[in-house]
């Protein structure tokens, strides 16, 4: 290890043990390991989603790479291999980062600041096990390759074209990545060389059509992006918000960075990216970490901290002790629980006796991980706007919910949340078990 990168490793490593030690496995994951569940059972991919009995005809699957994985992933290890997963997604996206930052000329105590203020800046992306696990490290490693081309350009520009492929197989993210790709494309190499700059341009949004819904690709992300949640601004399509603890920790860093950012004087396509980020931020809050990874070089440049003193060798050799320990504690103990345990799971089925399952977000997922039927879940996309309304309704505990309540006799929910509050003074509902995450309720008559 060279003396002048001895901080930025630390923080690398303290960054993926963190995640290790103290990731949750959260909703928008289960559901892809159930789908990928599916795909490998019947070998094919289904045009419906075979765990729920809502409605869902004619659905068009991209991301069935990311589906099979996540499967492979929950059969080797459960939510302990989703954990581990994610903490080196983590660790290979914090990797690339730093050989940004390096490339940037940024310092060891710069690049190491920046590197241990993003997991505080990025909390629900990086400590929350999601189906973005891929992005992560595709995204830096997209922007890794647009800054390297910025300063050499060369052939190796045409390397998009595969990672945009391979990303778009995955994850719906490879849209932001692609915009991104596009500003330096068109903003920054069109300039120098057009043709090679158009080609890109054109091969890489070619690149996006190659999944196994081919030219319907396009018809699977307006879907995502015209869903119920996306228009309401619910859940994972909040906007950003200063009510929201995780938003305001998010602001409290990424200004400061925004700073450094500019001082450091990025070039023109950089600054559109910057602008472009940002608004999308704003809109949705969950696109913070794309803006967060995207200034993490020209802050660390901006910064212009000096590297550190090699009398503080000493020092720096024994702070490795706190990857280690958060090593341990992964290592150590089993991943939170956030769904109802399989104890209660299973009196669910009991009593549902083979009708569908209303449940919240998680569980749904849980239970179709289960190979249970449950009436609607993630991907919520894949479903009537009806239906997805009156789901989001009945998350929220808002009437225009009751009718799914109406259809169905067994309900689990997540404990103290609006839609268990509207339960729990349902006379039509009564309670039959519950534990430490879910409650489960059973009609009454």
């Amino acid at each position: 290890m060279r003396a002048e990168s001895r901080l930025s490793w630390l923080a690398v490593a303290a960054g993926a043990t963190l995640c290790a030690a103290v990731s949750a496995v959260g909703a928008d994951a289960r559901w892809l390991a159930a789908l990928g569940s599916a795909i490998t059972r019947a070998g094919r991919i289904p045009s419906s989603i075979p765990y729920a009995a809502a409605p869902s005809h004619d659905w068009v699957n991209v991301p069935v790479l990311g589906e099979l994985v996540f499967h492979w992933l929950d059969a080797l290890g459960g939510d302990r291999g989703l954990v581990a997963a994610q903490a080196v997604a983590v660790a290979v996206m914090l990797t690339l980062l730093l050989r940004d930052m390096r490339a940037a000329g940024a310092s060891d105590g710069a690049r190491a600041l920046v590197i241990v203020g993003i997991p505080f800046a990025t909390v629900s992306a990086l400590l929350v096990v999601r189906a973005q696990l891929f992005s992560l490290p595709l995204f830096a490693l997209a922007v890794l390759l647009l800054r390297t081309e910025a300063r050499r350009p060369s052939r190796r520009l045409w390397l998009l074209v595969p990672l945009v492929a391979l990303w778009s197989n995955l994850h719906g993210a490879v849209l932001t990545g692609l915009a991104v790709a596009t500003v330096y494309l068109l903003v920054d190499r069109l300039r120098r060389d057009r043709w090679t700059a158009l080609g890109v341009l054109a091969a890489s949004w070619g690149a996006l059509f190659v999944t196994p819904a081919f030219a319907r690709t396009g018809e699977y992300y307006l879907g995502v992006l015209h869903s119920e949640p996306a228009a309401s601004g619910f859940g994972l399509w909040a906007p950003l918000s200063l009510r929201n603890p995780l938003d305001v920790v998010f602001m409290a860093v990424a200004v400061p960075l925004l700073w450094f950012a500019v001082r450091a004087r990025p070039k023109t396509w950089e600054l559109v990216s910057m602008v472009l980020l940002a608004i999308a931020t704003v809109h949705v809050g969950r696109n913070s970490v794309w803006l967060v990874l995207f200034v993490a070089a020209p802050a660390a440049c901006g910064l212009r901290l000096r590297g550190v003193a090699s009398a503080r060798g000493v020092l720096l050799a024994s702070a490795w002790v706190v990857p280690i320990v958060l090593l341990v504690a992964a290592i150590s103990r089993g991943p939170m629980q956030t769904v109802a345990g399989p104890a209660l799971r299973g009196q669910a089925v009991r009593l549902a006796g083979g009708q569908p399952i209303l449940a919240d977000s998680e569980d749904a997922e849980q239970l179709a991980l289960d190979g249970r039927r449950v009436w609607i879940a993630n991907p919520i996309d894949a479903f009537a706007r009806n239906d997805q309304r009156a789901y989001l309704s009945w998350l929220q505990g808002r009437g225009a919910g009751d009718t799914l309540l109406r259809r169905h006799d067994v309900v689990l929910v997540q404990a103290d949340s609006k839609a268990q509050e509207r339960l729990a003074r349902d006379d039509a509902f009564r309670e039959v078990g519950r534990d430490a995450v879910a409650v489960l309720y059973k009609r009454a008559s």
